[in-house]
């Protein structure tokens, strides 16, 4: 299986350590790190989900079960591609999981083919996932770089003003959103101003004005 990075760190989460173990000793004939939680809060209350590549679960545990951990990292935004395993089909439960953005959600005892799969797509997602993260970080810290004025310029040229409509708006001439524009450029460090839309699109943070009919 190619996993990518060798740092991949996957976090197992079951009540019954006889399932800690057989799941941990499968990932790591993979060559994978895999570190066991026999409760959601202990997961939680670890600096390791931070790290964590994957996430498996068990969906019904003592205290706080899968699905609700699910939801409590969703809302922390600590997106972690997670597996669910269960020891009884739930329709319903699966649906939900998968709404809500799981990978896999798999009937124990689990078959390591499906599962070796479910992680190499989770572990993909992580990858793409943390590029997405430095992408918007870096964007942000450019962005907070322009000066009031050049937000403004931005936000309208981005939505889809020409030149001289963004400077009738502003209530200045069209040399300056020129200029404006050339230092936005810049200061944002993209290529065309195609790449800025499509950044500020998706990492924007100030809502864009309604588009102009």
């Amino acid at each position: 299986m190619d996993t990518g990075p060798t740092s991949s760190l996957l976090a197992i989460l079951d009540d019954d350590e006889s399932v800690q173990r057989a799941l941990q000793d499968l990932i790591e004939t993979e060559g994978l790190t895999a570190l066991c939680f026999g409760t959601a809060e202990q997961f939680l209350d670890s600096t390791d989900r931070h790290k964590a590549s994957c996430l498996i679960a068990d969906v019904r545990m003592p205290g706080m079960s899968g699905l609700e951990l699910q939801a409590k990292l969703s809302d922390e935004r600590c997106h972690i591609p997670t597996i669910f395993i269960t020891g009884r089909g739930d329709i319903p439960m699966a649906v939900r999981a998968m709404r809500e953005g799981a990978i896999d959600f798999l009937t124990k005892p689990i078959d390591d083919a499906r599962l070796f799969n479910s992680v190499q797509r989770a572990l993909q997602q992580d990858r793409a996932n943390r590029r997405e993260a430095t992408e918007r970080e870096g964007f942000v810290a450019r962005y907070s770089a322009l000066t009031p004025r050049e937000r403004e310029v931005m936000a309208l040229l981005v939505r889809g003003l020409l030149n001289k409509q963004a400077a009738f708006e502003l209530g200045i001439v069209e040399y300056t959103v020129q200029v404006h524009r050339a230092h936005i450029m810049r200061k944002m460090e993209v290529d065309s101003f195609a790449t800025l839309v499509r950044l500020a699109t998706k990492f924007m943070p100030e809502p864009l004005p309604l588009a102009t009919p």
